[in-house]
């Protein structure tokens, strides 16, 4: 009986292994492309949210789906579509960044497609100034232009 249990085990698992003959997996370049992965927000003011739209293209030839986009903290909140994004169309996954912290900062996002094995990263930078400092820079930067 154990041999037979045995034959039967080494059967289907190597049934199982000759069964995974997956299609080969897509570069996330073959399905979307961004318009830019990274944006600089450069100074900002702190406690002033801030949002920035990474816009994509489809480029493959069937519709694709965007299945997560996911932020490395609580500050940033992406935004993605939640429909499928027609072949040769646009759409954007939106970054959104609370502001609360003084200092520079760099924010991924990780973007998960169906059906690329892969995901992609965004990312926002910039630095969060305080009030006095924030007034400082718009200050020196108004008298730059005149």
């Amino acid at each position: 009986m154990k041999r037979f249990v045995l034959a039967i085990s080494a059967l289907i698992l190597s049934a199982t292994m000759f069964a995974q003959n997956a299609a080969p997996a897509q570069k996330t370049a073959e399905v979307i492309k961004f318009k830019e992965i990274v944006h600089d927000f450069g100074k900002i003011k702190q406690g002033v949210p801030v949002t920035y739209d990474f816009v994509f293209a489809n480029v493959s030839g069937k519709p694709v789906v965007i299945e997560s986009a996911i932020a490395s903290c609580g500050c940033t909140t992406p935004v993605k579509p939640e429909a499928p994004v027609a072949k040769g169309k646009q759409d954007k996954i939106t970054a959104g960044f609370n502001a609360q912290t003084l200092g520079t900062f760099t924010k991924p996002i990780t973007v998960k497609i169906a059906g690329v094995d892969a995901p992609i990263e965004i990312k926002i930078t910039g630095e969060v100034l305080n009030e006095v400092d924030y007034a400082k820079y718009e200050k020196e930067k108004g008298s730059k232009k005149g």
